[in-house]
């Protein structure tokens, strides 16, 4: 059997922590830490289940900078940016991932997907396969045969098959699928008036973006409905699908370890991890829970 990366996408439980828990978690110095206290308790519960060999934690620094800012100014706009608070968890975050013995990646230019979609795939030419910890659709095009995306919060798990059967596409046409939808999360434009159906629709017929539009007088003829405002729509905003697409695709080659052995974890590191704990106020129940985690 094949080993296996964990591949988490760390920012995405961050926020949840942020919203779920209370706000009556204060470090040493006053400061809310409600959402470290979260985020470790899901790294504490993700460890003792998982028992990981190989693991990163992606965290997003790029909110504002990512190079797909450069591209389309309007990437993302539409998203409130953290208060300094929580970018002060975001950091004990980090620490505490280290501390774990987690391989931690941030980046200004790439955003998280992106340093997953990389990790992956320097794992799979090492052999390995790959688990993505997130309930994010966008990873479902890096799903490839051995892979899979894993709800944690609400244990669902979905290999290429499950892909198909929640998206309507396969994993290398999400791209594309994205590409004609558009994401309103990330303000990724797509298509208008092109939903999730007639999306499917198209790519089950032609296969691809690039295929449907060198043969896009087929489409008001195909067994469709409202083909002709679709085949209009589709004219129409051909430049916006492409500049979609591109937003949409998650990149391969950021910078990040070129070897699995840099995606190991590691041993924890009992005296950062004690230096936090004590920063964090954690409780002894905690204390002794993150110190007695299965060891590598």
């Amino acid at each position: 059997m094949k080993s296996t990366l964990h591949l988490i996408d760390a920012s995405l439980y961050v926020f949840r922590a942020w919203h779920s828990m209370p706000p009556e978690f204060f470090d040493s110095a006053g400061a809310p830490v409600n959402a470290v206290h979260g985020f470790t308790r899901f790294l504490c519960d993700f460890l003792e289940r998982v028992q990981p060999t190989h693991v990163v934690a992606a965290f997003d620094e790029s909110l504002t900078s990512s190079f797909r800012n450069a591209i389309y100014p309007a990437y993302k706009a539409n998203r409130e940016l953290p208060p300094q608070e929580l970018k002060v968890q975001f950091d004990y975050c980090k620490r505490m991932a280290v501390a774990f013995g987690l391989c931690v990646l941030s980046d200004t230019q790439y955003e998280a997907d992106d340093l997953i979609g990389s990790a992956l795939a320097v794992a799979r030419a090492h052999g390995m396969r790959g688990v993505i910890v997130s309930a994010d659709k966008d990873f479902a095009q890096l799903i490839a045969d051995g892979d899979e995306q894993w709800d944690f919060s609400r244990d669902a798990r979905w290999d290429a098959h499950g892909v198909k059967q929640r998206l309507g596409v396969r994993p290398d046409q999400v791209i594309d699928y994205l590409a004609l939808t558009g994401d309103a999360v990330d303000n990724i434009p797509g298509v208008p008036g092109v939903g999730a159906k007639t999306a499917a629709q198209l790519l089950a017929h032609f296969d691809s973006l690039d295929a449907l539009y060198a043969r896009i007088e087929e489409v008001p003829y195909l067994r469709l409905r409202g083909a002709g405002q679709t085949y209009a729509r589709l004219k129409e905003h051909h430049a916006q699908a492409m500049l979609s697409r591109t937003l949409a695709s998650i990149v391969l080659d950021a910078p990040v370890p070129a070897h699995p052995t840099e995606l190991a974890r590691a041993a924890i590191d009992g005296g950062a991890l004690d230096a936090l704990l004590e920063t964090l106020r954690f409780g002894p129940l905690t204390r002794k829970r993150c110190r007695e985690l299965p060891p590598v």
